[in-house]
């Protein structure tokens, strides 16, 4: 049912009562109990209380999801379906996706404590947006023609790859999953989705909605389970030409070995992140970067992959950025219910996700960094697994909190004297996803973007950007690139075939 979008905490709070949770796998078209029976809780991280009681998947459930995706690929209901018919359903799926915008935006919120002003503002448009866009590039996809010797053609053609297991991170659980299953199903895939066992509920709804729009059976099925079990079999699973991954830079190593072990297929990897912003003395607005700065490292609660961390500040304005972050944090993230609209910061996902965060401020106290702002958890609030907005300062490149993820609203700055120091501090990390500079003088913002090593660079901004923008890193942060039709791309093969006319 189409759901209308409260505009006040009582109005969220009211729908919640009245939202039906479905807990089931979707395998062949149909939502069905997991094979053996066993159930995993999803909890609320703002309160501890327990919101559904969904199916766990095992390799047993993956074996009849693969076998459906085999089925569905064997006859062709997908891939040879004509390309404006594929293209029709995804317009219906975005359609359905955005009138159910309330719903989604609210499984989001219970299932891992994001505001939900964030869910349906940012999270949701952008899912939609990629539904679309990749919708539109489905009849755009061309081989070439080459100019081949007289007497022979030779033609270069893009097919799917197959079977694609796709899984996702529990930080953005609907849009890193549309991230992945809608580019791999505009490729003429069928797809296998493991979500994050934290947070899975919006993507069995979209599943669910792919199939209310006139998507076939079996080619798009969601799997919910544990890492150890489910995505391992999907990892090893010889009938799975693709595996798709976001999440810790530790699990995509061990996915790529799986890969090895069965039937060396592809693997993309979006992994960690510790993206430095440079702040240079020149920068035009100073108030505007330091807001950046501030939502860079706090939006989502730090839990970000590619969040602005590690602030390297010129020491010129070192002590004049400090001051206006510690006066501004706290004005522009208030933590509080995450079905509260005016709510900035919601809690850590999980409670021991929590307790490994507070344990990293400890660790960056114990090396002797000065913390500036927050450092706790919010004691107003001790059923919830939140963390208060987190700063660091007077760091040394060899100090943890300062190169290790942390995945929480923590921020650690760094000072240096001039723009060679600054690139050394930016690319001395195992991390390459993301970074900004922030300068007026445009040779400067050109000179640090070629030294950069990062797979995306914003220059007087952090996080801005649309679908024509690969986003993906280099080093330990991974191997692929998300959106844009680079993405595209990656969920297909090219075929040659020589033609001799002689």
């Amino acid at each position: 049912m189409t759901t209308a979008t409260p505009t006040e905490h009582a109005g969220w709070q009211a729908l919640t009562h009245s939202l039906a949770i479905e807990t089931r796998l979707v395998i062949d078209g149909q939502c069905r109990n997991a094979a053996g029976g066993e159930l995993f809780a999803v909890i609320n991280p703002a309160d501890g209380a327990t919101v559904a009681e969904m199916a766990c998947g095992t390799a047993a459930d993956i074996e009849l999801a693969v076998a459906s995706a085999r089925s569905a690929w064997d006859d062709g209901r997908w891939r040879h379906m004509p390309p404006r018919q594929r293209m029709d359903i995804f317009r219906r799926w975005a359609d359905l996706v955005e009138a159910h915008a309330a719903e989604l935006a609210l499984l989001e919120t219970l299932s891992m404590g994001k505001p939900i002003n964030d869910a349906l503002t940012i999270d949701l448009p952008e899912t939609i947006v990629t539904i679309r866009y990749f919708g539109e590039c489905i009849d755009k996809v061309a081989g070439a023609v080459t100019n081949s010797p007289h007497g022979a053609v030779h033609l270069i053609a893009r097919e799917p790859l197959g079977i694609v297991g796709a899984i996702s991170a529990w930080n953005y659980p609907l849009l890193m999953a549309t991230w992945k299953v809608a580019p791999a199903l505009a490729g003429g895939n069928c797809v296998i989705l493991k979500p994050a066992q934290q947070a899975p509920l919006s993507c069995i709804r979209l599943a669910q909605l792919f199939l209310e729009a006139g998507g076939p059976a079996g080619v798009f099925n969601v799997v919910n389970g544990r890492g150890h079990d489910a995505g391992r079999a999907l990892a090893l699973h010889s009938d799975v030409a693709k595996i798709s991954f976001t999440g810790s830079t530790a699990v995509g190593k061990q996915l790529m070995i799986y890969a090895g072990e069965s039937n060396l297929k592809r693997v993309s990897l979006e992994t960690g992140g510790k993206s430095p912003q440079i702040f240079m003395p020149d920068l035009v607005d100073l108030d505007v970067a330091v807001d950046r700065a501030i939502m860079g490292i706090f939006d989502n609660a730090g839990q970000v992959c590619n969040a602005g961390s590690r602030l390297l500040v010129h020491a010129d304005i070192h002590d004049e950025f400090v001051a206006r972050f510690v006066a501004r944090a706290g004005q522009l993230y208030r933590p509080g219910d995450p079905l509260d609209p005016a709510t900035t910061l919601g809690p850590m996902v999980t409670r021991a996700h929590q307790r490994d965060v507070l344990r990293w401020i400890e660790t960056g106290k114990a090396e002797g960094a000065e913390l500036m702002l927050g450092g706790c958890d919010d004691r107003s609030r001790p059923d919830g697994s939140y963390i208060m907005p987190t700063l660091f300062t007077g760091l040394t490149p060899t100090m943890a909190v300062g190169r290790e993820e942390v995945f929480g609203p923590v921020a650690a700055l760094f000072s240096f004297r001039d723009e060679a120091e600054a690139i050394r501090l930016a690319n001395d990390s195992i991390y390459g996803l993301a970074a900004g500079v922030w300068t007026s003088d445009v040779n400067c913002a050109h000179r640090v973007v070629k030294a950069l090593e990062a797979g995306v660079v914003w220059v007087n901004c952090f996080g801005d950007g649309d679908m024509t923008q690969p986003f993906g890193g280099y080093k330990q942060s991974g191997n692929t690139r998300d959106k844009s039709l680079e993405c595209l791309a990656g969920y297909m093969q090219s075929k040659s075939a020589w033609f001799s006319l002689e």
